[in-house]
């Protein structure tokens, strides 16, 4: 489904307290050229992070592709990598942009432990409604339910207001509507 851009700069707490050449983190990586966390471990070696001692408390110092209101700096980045690893965010578009819809109405605490508890499934009781408002939603689901009326009485239905009501799992995200059973 093609390779999501997820891009972390990697800080330590040690290094930023210390104000060392460390300070202002890794640089850009981009999660999704990494397999597994040992590969980004060699890479903060490489960049010259101390990962026993002074640089051993890691943290997501900036974060690029996910729009969230997280605070991504009591997020360990290991557990982050991770979490989207066997979420299978990093490899899957699809995934990507119903975990960024999710994490605009819920925390990374939430979807982690979806995670932990569906592992690559979590996304299944969870559906995107891209672009849509209440008004969309309720005609689609007015129409679903297989009601028929005449055209000419659709604009006397208030469908905005169905759409609310039949919602109940429904939520206004950035880009439209997101379902969560």
């Amino acid at each position: 489904m093609g390779v999501c851009e997820i891009s972390v700069v990697i800080g330590s707490w040690g290094s930023y307290n210390a104000c060392n050449e460390r300070a202002l983190g890794s640089g850009w990586l981009n999660l999704s050229d990494y397999s597994e966390w040992k590969e980004i471990e060699e890479e903060l070696i490489n960049r010259g992070f101390e990962l026993v001692g002074i640089d051993e408390e890691l943290f997501v110092q900036d974060i690029e592709g996910i729009d969230s209101n997280e605070n991504w700096d009591y997020v360990n980045p290991e557990k982050l990598f991770n979490v989207l690893k066997e979420a299978d965010v990093l490899d899957n578009s699809y995934k990507n942009d119903i975990m960024c819809a999710y994490l605009d109405v819920r925390s990374f605490g939430d979807f982690e432990s979806l995670v932990d508890s569906k592992g690559s499934n979590w996304d299944e009781d969870i559906h995107l409604y891209k672009g849509y408002d209440y008004e969309d939603y309720g005609r689609e689901m007015f129409e679903t339910c297989g009601y028929q009326i005449p055209e000419s009485i659709e604009d006397f239905i208030d469908f905005e207001t169905y759409g609310r009501y039949v919602g109940e799992y429904v939520e206004e995200y950035d880009g439209g509507l997101i379902e969560i059973y």
